[in-house]
């Protein structure tokens, strides 16, 4: 067989061996590796020689960028955290609040009543008969 004839039979072939069916995952960094290469592009910030290392150790500027981001949220999150233990849920705040909605609920009734007994009250006046007085001076 020639040469001619080999690479006829491999383009006659269903697949090519060089050809990947899938293409790879993103590269994936342990949390030590960009550590120490955010600590060299810091130090090489003011000298210029970021590309430097981006070209050697084979990452791109945006890659970069997202490490930073994920430093900078992570220092977010380490500083707002609250020390101590997780407060204990109280058993009687939900009763407080379902008392506190009930109060609520029942002084606004009471200011409706009060209104509709004002209204009974100038109604009975302007027909000419005032409510009978209560014991105590108030009428009802």
């Amino acid at each position: 067989m020639s040469e001619g004839q080999k690479v006829v039979e491999v383009a006659a072939g269903s697949t090519d061996p060089e050809v990947t069916p899938k293409a790879k995952r993103r590269r994936s960094f342990r949390a030590a590796y960009k550590k120490k290469i955010l600590a060299e592009v810091d130090a090489a910030a003011g000298t210029g020689g970021i590309g430097e290392i981006l070209r050697r150790e084979g990452i791109y500027s945006s890659t970069l960028t997202g490490w930073r981001k994920e430093r900078e949220a992570a220092i977010d999150t380490a500083f707002t955290q609250k020390r101590g233990p997780e407060p204990k849920h109280n058993p009687l705040a939900g009763e407080n609040e379902k008392l506190r909605r009930r109060n609520q609920r029942l002084e606004e009734e009471l200011r409706k009543a009060d209104i509709i007994i004002d209204i009974q009250k100038k109604v009975g006046m302007l027909l000419g008969r005032p409510l009978s007085q209560a014991p105590d001076g108030e009428s009802c």
